[in-house]
């Protein structure tokens, strides 16, 4: 495709096993790229995506698309990594069974598809992870009855911020007819803040500073796929929701993640990529 047609941009959206060869390919020919989330299933095929990205003429972008939300914005407005206390995120809803996503070696399983797009997240408004902890449930939900599972239904995940903070992570995948879930409360000295992240409404509230809040802000995909393409057209005085440098930082949380949870122990997240 890419020496059939000249592109403007492309889509990566292969299992996180293989972003490496395409999102090199395109980069290497001049094409923007929207590159999916995780960056990579592992820190040197993203760091290879790293320097490329930062080599390259042309823009790419990782598709954590919280980083465009309005509602992240309005949250840094409202506290500093260094005032908040606590971050606790829930991820609860059914999702698709796909070969892929079951196959933690090619996927990262929950982790990686799920967890950590709230990892990115609370990053964005609490700052570096310097040590993590995993526990997984033996409780199935969407696998009950199912004969084997390759991967846990429900997880918890606890981040320790450089800050002194502490996050929480709830993921569960639950049966079809479960409603979906997606939400992050901010606790600071000054702020109660909680942000409702879809699926349908994108919605803040709590308070700060003793006045109430509210607001209800649009589809952080849509506009995350906005700024994309402004960017693409030549755009240079905006600056990409979430670099392959940002996402590098979460995948290096979300892989110590992964070794918690194999270990049951508290592990320390690699600085080298901060």
């Amino acid at each position: 495709m890419l020496d059939a047609d000249r592109l403007d941009a492309v889509w990566v959206c292969t299992p996180p096993l293989h972003h490496r060869a395409p999102t090199l390919a395109a980069l290497e020919r001049g094409i923007h790229v929207y590159l999916e989330k995780p960056i990579a299933r592992d820190l040197s095929e993203g760091e290879v995506i790293v320097a490329a990205a930062e080599a390259a003429e042309a823009v790419c972008v990782v598709g954590y698309q919280w980083r465009g939300t309005e509602l992240l914005q309005r949250a840094q407005e409202l506290v500093s990594p260094r005032d908040v206390a606590m971050l606790v995120s829930r991820n609860y809803g059914p999702v698709a069974a796909r070969g892929w996503f079951m196959d933690p070696q090619q996927s990262g399983g929950q982790i990686l598809e799920r967890a950590s797009h709230h990892i990115d997240l609370q990053r964005a408004i609490g700052g570096e992870v310097v040590a993590v902890r995993t526990v997984g449930s033996s409780v199935a939900l969407a696998q009950a009855g199912q004969p084997s599972a390759t991967i846990e239904d429900a997880l918890a995940l606890t981040l320790e911020f450089a800050t002194g903070a502490v996050g929480t992570i709830g993921v569960a995948w639950t049966p079809p007819d479960h409603p979906s879930v997606h939400a992050l409360d901010v606790m600071a000295a000054q702020a109660s803040i909680n942000l409702r992240l879809g699926p349908g409404s994108f919605d803040l509230g709590g308070v700060a500073a003793g006045d109430a809040l509210s607001g209800s802000y649009g589809d952080p995909m849509r506009r995350s796929v906005r700024r994309f393409l402004d960017l693409a057209r030549g755009e240079r005085d905006i600056a990409p929701f979430c670099t392959p440098r940002d996402a590098l930082g979460t995948l290096a949380v979300a892989l110590a993640c992964e070794r918690a949870l194999a270990s049951g122990e508290r592990v320390t997240v690699p600085g080298s990529v901060s």
